[in-house]
């Protein structure tokens, strides 16, 4: 082989390296061809998709049954952020309630690209009613996690996306139903709704839907098989 043939082999092989290392540090594998790029986020805290605004201080309240008992959901979104894969996130806080006791809380990390597509990056978890288990945690960009898309900028239905990417921890995929459904929840009635479908393969009969009031958020969730429950929204507070 000659030198000019080896460093030709030589650089072909680093290329091919250099554009895996690119790939595994994109998104998911699957965000219906919307592509995940460090360069566009210049204003990644500015959270304001109409399907899912995230403006600090606001908390949303929601309330409802889970297998027969009460539930209740605490979706705090706080002033805190954290870089995640490079990207600084807004950090939201769940708390989740079950017969008026705090069952499990979590830190959602979320950002806000610079075409309007709401990026889930990850969460860290835990279960009080599991000894405070962390299972279900994962960080893009951490043991090959990758971020996925929460919320289209521009969605349409039959779109279909990863939200989170973190093998065999995290691979909730969502498809859009419907963006023109109407809702009432007892904090009100909307129309125009948006509504996905939720599901997993790591527990492939549990189907949930969500539905997304423009300019509000997430207004209501209900699960289709797999178990029974559903929470509504009940409250704002800003």
């Amino acid at each position: 082989m000659t030198l000019s043939l080896a460093a030709v082999m030589v650089t072909a092989i680093a290329v091919v390296v250099a554009n895996a290392q690119f790939a595994s540090a994109g998104g998911a594998a699957n965000t219906n061809g919307i592509k995940f790029d460090k360069h566009n986020f210049s204003d990644s805290l500015n959270i304001d998709n109409i399907y899912f605004p995230l403006e600090p201080g606001t908390t949303f309240v929601y309330n409802g049954t889970k297998e027969g008992e009460t539930a209740s959901d605490v979706f705090i979104v706080t002033d805190q952020t954290k870089d995640v894969n490079g990207i600084t996130a807004r950090v939201v806080r769940d708390n989740a309630y079950q017969n008026g006791e705090l069952a499990e809380f979590t830190d959602d990390w979320f950002a806000q690209d610079d075409d309007g597509n709401v990026w889930y990056m990850g969460e860290f978890t835990t279960d009080v009613t599991e000894n405070n288990s962390h299972e279900g945690s994962w960080a893009a960009g951490v043991h090959g996690g990758k971020p996925g898309i929460f919320m289209e900028a521009n969605p349409k239905v039959g779109d279909s996306y990863q939200q989170e990417f973190a093998r065999g921890i995290a691979e909730d995929r969502a498809e859009i139903v419907s963006i023109t459904d109407s809702v009432c929840v007892p904090y009100g009635c909307f129309t125009n709704v948006l509504e996905t479908k939720e599901t997993t393969p790591i527990e492939p009969t549990v189907e949930e839907h969500k539905f997304f009031a423009p300019g509000v958020g997430d207004i209501k969730e209900q699960l289709f098989s797999g178990g029974s429950e559903i929470l509504e929204l009940t409250n704002i507070d800003t």
